[in-house]
């Protein structure tokens, strides 16, 4: 692995009188477009971002006329190594990348996953990807969750990516399976935090962070239900954790499914690929949003994976069956 290195961002504006008497994080969001306002806001409150020469709060008002001077250091991700690792590509322009991940990949390193991520793979695809901030990655899956994710290719796409994702104007869709029959859709607008007591594992607290997802039924089985998710908001193990706390937890999510269930009767052959199915049962199916550069309106469909196909398969002559 190669050190950390620091890129230089040196910038010089001034305010238009039009942008005069706004708040100076406001501003500063609007003349240095490339970099998202929290970063700017650290800036400013670090004193790298200084007006007329002199430090002020993000909340503070600047007039027409006064000229912003930014002189920063922005960490480059240079401590991983890229790696050849294959990638299946939906879509790809210079400024973005989105992907059908597999189940297995995971996305960034860490703990146990030093190097074979998506991190390292986009390292190889994207030569210079590591000036952008976490290599363009703007949002994440889980290691065993298959599907569809954007990559910001440029700091001007990751900048627009993180916007469009903070103002919920990004349409992601998921397929999963649930065990549980569930009578009809609804939403769940529940906070996710850190579980206090197994801090490995999320949940639905009091002062977690903001979480809405709402589903819908798309096909109801004996002892489960095809159901599809749309994500307003992006927690960590968001669908997981909602669907667990309202009574219905995927198929194969080993740390959130709780009761093993089975309808009765059910052939060896259902009762041993619900017994053994590898991982949760959820595909991100649907990507929508809005090119960076050209505000062209985007979407892309993934296919469900072969091991969800089946189960659906099998869960599908086993209602049949029975009716």
């Amino acid at each position: 692995m190669s050190p950390t290195t620091k890129q230089a961002i040196q910038l010089r504006a001034e305010v238009p009188s039009e942008l005069g008497g706004q708040r100076l994080d406001q501003v500063a969001a609007q003349l240095f477009a490339d970099h998202s306002r929290s970063r700017l806001s650290g800036w400013i409150k670090d004193g790298r971002l200084t007006v007329d020469g002199a430090v002020l709060r993000p909340r503070d008002t600047v007039h027409g006329g006064s000229v912003l001077d930014l002189d920063a250091e922005q960490e480059v991700q240079g401590e991983w190594v890229a790696q050849d690792i294959a990638l299946n590509i939906v879509y790809e322009d210079d400024q973005l990348l989105v992907i059908d991940k597999p189940s297995g990949l995971v996305v960034h390193p860490a703990a146990g996953h030093a190097d074979g991520t998506l991190l390292n793979a986009l390292l190889h695809h994207v030569p210079g990807i590591d000036q952008v901030p976490r290599c363009g990655i703007v949002h994440r899956l889980d290691k065993d969750t298959t599907g569809l994710m954007v990559v910001a290719k440029t700091l001007e796409a990751h900048t627009d990516l993180v916007d469009q994702l903070q103002k919920r104007s990004v349409t992601r869709i998921y397929e999963a399976i649930v065990i549980g029959v569930i009578t009809s859709g609804a939403t769940v607008n529940a906070p996710i935090g850190r579980s206090s007591s197994q801090r490995q594992r999320m949940a639905v607290i009091e002062g977690g962070k903001p979480a809405v997802s709402h589903y819908r039924v798309l096909e109801r089985f004996r002892s489960h239900t095809h159901t599809r998710v749309k994500l307003e908001t992006g927690r960590t193990h968001q669908i997981r954790v909602h669907m667990s706390h309202v009574g219905f937890p995927l198929v194969g999510d080993p740390v959130y499914s709780g009761r093993f269930r089975i309808p009765p009767a059910a052939s060896p052959t259902l009762v041993e690929t619900l017994k053994h199915f590898p991982r949760q049962a959820l595909h991100a199916r649907f990507l929508e949003l809005e090119h960076p550069v050209t505000k062209k309106r985007m979407k892309w469909e993934s296919p469900l994976p072969d091991d969800l196909v089946w189960l659906l398969t099998l869960l599908r002559q086993d209602h049949e069956s029975f009716v």
